[in-house]
């Protein structure tokens, strides 16, 4: 969550939704360099997913340049390990089944 702010587009919204326990934290230059708008939930509603993934089935979002990482499920207990070690450079890894 921290490195996402490096994928955020000049007078972009960084949208962090999740419940994390630990500091999220990240360099103030780059985020007022960018003039961000911060956005954070963690309080969705199943009609909010159901638009995101209405949105992304229709074309609107674009989730192609998420996926950082795609592999078999049968590769998982092998990739996982690894992903993990190598976290900052994963946004989205998606299993295939």
């Amino acid at each position: 969550m921290q490195r996402g702010l490096d994928y955020v587009a000049h007078g972009g919204t960084y949208v962090l939704l999740s419940v994390v326990k630990d500091d999220i934290a990240f360099p103030d230059h780059e985020f007022h360099k960018r003039e961000t708008t911060l956005l954070a939930s963690r309080n969705a509603l199943s009609s909010d997913f159901e638009r995101v993934v209405s949105s992304i089935k229709g074309g609107t979002i674009d989730a192609k340049p998420l996926v950082t990482h795609t592999f078999p499920a049968v590769e998982a207990v092998r990739r996982i390990p690894e992903l993990i070690a190598g976290a900052d450079g994963v946004l989205k890894a998606m299993v295939e089944f």
